[in-house]
Order: structure tokens, then C-alpha cells, then sequence
């Protein structure tokens, strides 16, 4: 009898239930590990035996080819910060396609990873490179380390029944940088070339680091939860939240802050802003009559912030409150960018 073979899957990150199975197979022994892998955690957390536990990351970028030495050390120390924690140490392996590589192309990436690392405090400690074959652009996988005191770590699954969901910034920043840079020729029609500028510079303003805000928030014993969006935006981080801690959320669609400029491009292309690649926002859950006080703080240091939603009992679902009434939020398992 023939073998079936099961679907193929779409690309970005593997559906939920998919990596749920298969992490379920890995039975960590060492009680050293605090927090291993699990749906939405950022991080892993290891207990080196002192005052401080040791948080480790590592994510690839493989969307954009644009200033990936930059945007690799951010996407990571992101990851690092919504525990809590400050990052440290990083390290970084970098594939280059084999028709495409100059010593040029090494130079430029190089050049954005060491000046991503100076404006964050943090160490270019090692890594890899090499020359790959069957590769059509550049990819960079890096690995950040960080500290956190032991009564400060932050973990995803802390969102409680009642606390109150802070977004910070808006919504699809990455993606409408990676947009404006990687489609000039299709968005000045439709931006006008000033308004193509202010996109491509998203990565830097409003900007891709969470890291300020999170520190911020971190310092509220209120704070039960951040959570970084990236693939599957925002919607997927919230199923994420949602999932790690086993609770419902309530989000009003019409606080979900939007660029007009990410609009703008979102209905050009015909996607949705709410499942379009989302690093530079911060999801902050903690107690609801800390809220104003985590806001007033962030919106100080000029990040403008905003509360969404609520978390509520799992049995209520993750849902979305529309101007047509309340809907199950929708969930993307394949992130709108792939779609171009």
C-alpha cells in the first residue's frame, strides 16, 4: 500500500499545533532549564547557579537581504528584553550565496551588525560565516545572550483573567520597512517618493527595538507577560499570549494603532496589517490598574503606547471587537508578506 504523504505547509513559522506536537517529544532532564521551548516563549532561561539567570536566543532573517547584519542583532535582543532581561552577547552565523558574494557584501554586513551591537551596549562575541551554495540572497542567524536578576524575569505565560493588554508603537513596522525597501520601484506610484523615505527609514523610526520600553515596563512588578510580535504580526503573537498561558483575550479593533502609511501599502497589496510581520511593537500584559501608570512611563521617553484589550477566561476565546460585533480573531499561520 502506498504511503500518503501529508501536506505541504506554506512558508513562515510552523502552524501552532504542529510545533506543539513535536516540542511535546522534548523531555528536558536538566533542572538547570527554566523556561525551554514552548508556543510564544521568546527565549530560554537557565539557572548558572548565581543571582542572575542566563537568557538565550536565536532567529534567522530571511525575508529582507536589506541591512540584515542590523536587523538581525534587534529581532534578537527584542527577544531578549521580553523577559526582562538586558542583552549582552552575540553571536551570529552568516550564509553567503556563492554567485551573488564580494568582499563588499561581507564589509556591508559586518559593518551594520558591529554599529547594531555599539548602539545597544551589547558584545559581537563569535559566529560563523561561510560561502553556501544554492542560496539566492544572504541569511544571518543570529544567537543573543542576556542576564536578568532572578526576581525580575518576565515570562509569557503570566497574562491573568482581568489584566489589561499595552501595545506599544503600532502595528507591522517590520513589514512596511521590508515593503518600502524591497519594492522602491512599485510603492513610488502609490507613496510618493517622501512618503517611500519615511517608510523605508521605519526600521529606525519608530524602529525595530523594543528594548527601551521593555526595560521600562520590566521594572513594574505589575507586568506579568511581554511578548514580542514578529511572523504572523500581531494577531499571531496574541493567539501566542493566549496560548502559552491558557487564557482568553478581548481585543477593540479600533485601538489597534495603524500607520497610514502601513495602510496604505497593506490596501495596495491587499493584505491585512493585523497578520503582516510586526517587530518594533511590544505586547505588555499586567495588572489593569497599573496600566496608566507602565503608560505614562513609556510615553515619557516619547514611545507612544496604547491599551487594546483584556485578557479574559480561556473558555471566552481570542476574540476581536469590530464596528460589526465580535468576531474570533483571525490567525496567521502564514504571514501576509509571503503573499508578495
Amino acid at each position: 500500500m502506498e504511503k500518503k504523504h501529508s501536506p505541504r505547509l506554506p512558508v513562515g513559522k510552523l502552524p501552532i499545533r504542529t510545533l506543539e506536537r513535536l516540542l511535546k517529544r522534548n523531555k528536558i532532564k536538566d533542572p538547570r532549564v527554566i523556561v525551554g521551548p514552548g508556543i510564544g516563549e521568546d527565549a530560554a532561561v537557565i539557572d548558572t547557579g548565581n543571582d542572575r539567570y542566563l537568557i538565550a536566543k536565536t532567529d534567522p532573517i530571511t525575508f529582507t537581504a536589506d541591512q540584515i547584519g542590523w536587523y538581525a542583532v534587534h529581532i534578537n535582543a527584542n527577544d531578549i528584553v521580553t523577559k526582562g532581561a538586558r542583552p549582552l552577547w552575540y553571536l551570529a552565523t552568516l550564509l553567503l550565496p556563492e554567485d551573488l558574494t564580494t568582499e563588499d557584501v561581507a564589509e556591508k554586513i559586518f559593518q551594520d551588525t558591529m554599529k547594531a551591537c555599539k548602539n545597544i551596549g551589547v558584545s559581537l562575541i563569535g559566529g560563523h560565516t561561510e560561502i553556501t551554495g544554492g542560496l539566492s540572497r544572504p541569511i544571518v542567524v543570529g544567537q543573543m545572550l542576556g542576564e536578568v536578576e532572578k526576581n525580575k524575569l518576565v515570562r509569557i505565560n503570566g497574562a491573568r483573567p482581568g489584566d489589561a493588554i499595552i501595545l506599544t508603537k503600532g502595528i507591522a513596522i517590520e513589514g512596511t520597512a521590508v515593503i518600502a525597501r524591497e519594492r522602491v520601484d512599485e510603492m513610488v506610484p502609490i507613496l510618493g517618493a517622501q512618503t517611500l523615505t519615511r517608510c523605508r527609514n521605519f526600521m529606525y523610526d519608530p524602529g525595530l527595538s523594543v528594548l527601551k520600553e521593555a526595560l521600562l515596563a520590566s521594572e513594574h512588578a505589575s507586568v506579568h507577560a511581554m511578548h514580542d510580535p514578529t511572523e504572523g504580526g500581531l494577531a499571531t503573537a496574541l493567539y501566542e499570549v493566549a496560548w502559552a498561558a491558557h487564557v482568553g483575550l478581548r481585543i477593540q479593533a479600533d485601538t489597534v494603532p495603524v500607520f497610514p502609511e502601513t495602510q496604505a501599502i497593506c490596501n495596495h497589496y491587499h493584505l491585512n496589517p493585523m497578520g503582516l510581520i510586526a517587530s518594533g511593537a511590544l505586547l505588555i500584559i499586567l495588572q489593569a490598574n497599573a496600566a496608566e501608570k507602565v503608560l505614562t512611563r513609556i510615553r515619557s521617553q516619547g514611545i507612544a503606547a496604547t491599551v487594546i484589550g483584556e485578557v479574559t477566561d480561556k473558555r471566552k476565546g481570542v476574540k476581536l471587537l469590530t464596528a460589526d460585533g465580535v468576531v474570533d480573531l483571525p490567525l496567521y499561520e502564514q504571514d501576509e508578506l509571503t503573499k508578495i
